[in-house]
């Protein structure tokens, strides 16, 4: 290091630091209501009706053994669910959960008034302005945890790109052991079957110096399973719920209900669709075992009439963010809810849809916010940039999480005096004390004007956050974790992949 190197670094050391903590926020907003509550009622009770007269289908001969025992009627694949075995679920069903990460510090808690955001997550590819839109790859994959590792507002890690160039029986270990050595969040484990399954809970176990009463005593990881609207729930998604229910691990049920395609058009129809496929695999969830930790979800939006493709930030989007709010604050849980974009690049298209889901969210009170940062196209596609753009847009959230405060020093009588009529408050003693700590210091956003942005290359925000994420990258430092432990770990992959891996179940 130059004696200049250190200099800087002593100086920096030296400066005051603006204290944050956006790893514990509250959701500031008071929620909004898209319908009045007798409407929301009419939707719940239309939801039951669709369970119990209607049905569901479902495909797992388990799933529907359970069903039939806690009193549901069978007929072949469809199960019919009444009114009583759901409300004795939400009974049972946990308002409060603690999700545990490697250190206290990153455990979160999952309640009605909590926010937490995740990245974008489940796409098949991953783009950036240096190596193009491409199929996910494992280091896409693992670049892309270090990224979430590296931001406090992101508190989970999700399956942000499938890591395509590794077969789909090895892919779990590569992304579980990617997840676990990376970050000290809570990690995400596929349903796809219970061999799969089955790895990922052992090696969380292990990892983490667990035993198996620990282990299963708290949640350490979670999953998410989406139904298949219209009222289906299959095989590998039935079977996840029973494993993680069975294990203490948490769901997170989110029903994929597009208006017009696989739901009824119109918000209200689309979301009692939407409230009767999560209330059933809640259900099975507490019928698997009562007080399984499970997460209310919900992903609807609208499709392009003209096309039939999703689209996502539209008034539709956030009108049933809204409803989806209303009917988790009906049954009581936790609830996870989603940005989005439709959008082909990071562009102003990209920051509208996914800032007008986001805000969607955030009025629907949603206690978990998946796609927040980085999504594209509908979900093919997570940008390294625009992870970067959005997190900007998340920080200042987890700012206004923190509240103003109005102390008699914040009204600032002292500057007031001292301050002549026509003077400026530059270098008044109240702007000394504070103006290192003050305000927030922009992620990526630039606020030089239009000259010194000029003589500093005129460069645009997405190419100012390639910088940031490869910065990210090349200096990242794994958290600390036990030597023998990842020793441990490298030899179950090792002697799992020998035996032949685990197949997904379909």
């Amino acid at each position: 290091m130059t004696r200049r190197g250190r200099r800087a670094r002593a100086e920096a050391a030296e400066t005051p630091q603006r204290q944050v903590d956006y790893r514990n926020l509250r959701n500031p907003f008071p929620p909004m209501a898209a319908f009045t509550e007798d409407r929301i009622e009419a939707l719940h009770q239309a939801s039951l009706t669709v369970l119990e007269e209607i049905g569901i289908k479902v495909l797992l001969p388990e799933a529907r053994r359970l069903f039939q025992q806690g009193g549901a009627r069978v007929d072949d694949e469809m199960v019919y669910i009444g009114r009583e075995m759901v409300e004795a679920a939400l009974s049972t069903a946990p308002r409060s959960i603690v999700m545990k990460g490697a250190v206290p510090d990153r455990d979160i808690t999952l309640e009605l008034g909590r926010l937490v955001f995740q990245p974008g997550a489940g796409a098949p590819h991953a783009t950036d302005l240096e190596r193009g839109r491409r199929p996910g790859t494992l280091s896409d994959f693992r670049e892309m945890v270090q990224i979430t590792q590296a931001f406090d507002v992101l508190h989970m890690v999700p399956p942000l790109v499938e890591a395509q160039d590794i077969p789909m029986h090895l892919r779990h270990y590569a992304m579980t052991e990617a997840e676990l050595t990376l970050s000290d969040k809570v990690p995400f484990i596929y349903s796809r079957g219970t061999p799969q399954v089955m790895d990922g809970f052992e090696m969380v176990r292990s990892f983490r110096g667990l035993t198996d009463d620990e282990f299963n005593a708290q949640p350490w990881c979670y999953t998410i399973i989406n139904t298949n609207s219209p009222r289906v729930i299959d095989m590998p998604m039935a079977q996840g719920l029973i494993d993680f229910a069975r294990a203490g691990q948490m769901s997170i049920v989110t029903p994929f209900t597009l208006m017009g395609a696989m739901a009824p058009i119109t918000v209200a129809g689309a979301m009692t669709l939407s409230h009767a496929e999560a209330l059933a695999a809640i259900t099975l969830t507490q019928l698997a075992k009562p007080g399984a930790p499970v997460c209310y979800g919900t992903f609807t939006s609208n499709v392009d009439m003209k096309s039939g493709a999703p689209a996502f930030g539209t008034p539709e989007h956030f009108t049933a963010s809204l409803v989806a709010g209303q009917l988790a604050r009906r049954v009581g849980l936790p609830w996870r809810c989603a940005g989005g974009s439709a959008a082909n690049v990071n562009d102003a298209q990209a920051a509208n849809e996914t800032q007008f889901g986001l805000w969607g969210c955030l009025m629907a009170g949603a206690t978990v916010v998946i796609h927040s940062a980085g999504w594209l196209e509908g979900g093919l596609t997570v940008s390294f940039e625009k992870i970067i753009t959005d997190l900007e847009v998340l920080q200042m959230v987890a700012e206004l999480c923190a509240g103003t405060p109005a102390t008699d020093a914040d009204i600032a009588l002292d500057a007031l005096r001292e301050v002549q009529p026509s003077g400026h408050f530059f270098g008044a003693g109240h702007t000394m004390e504070r103006y290192q700590t003050q305000f927030y210091e922009p992620l990526v956003g630039d606020w030089s004007n239009f000259g010194t942005w000029s003589e500093r290359g005129a460069i645009d925000a997405n190419h100012r956050a390639t910088g940031i994420w490869k910065n990210i990258v090349e200096n990242f430092d794994a958290p600390a974790h036990d030597v023998d432990r990842s020793e441990a770990l490298r030899a179950f992959i090792a002697r799992r992949t020998e035996e032949g891996g685990a197949p997904p179940e379909s």
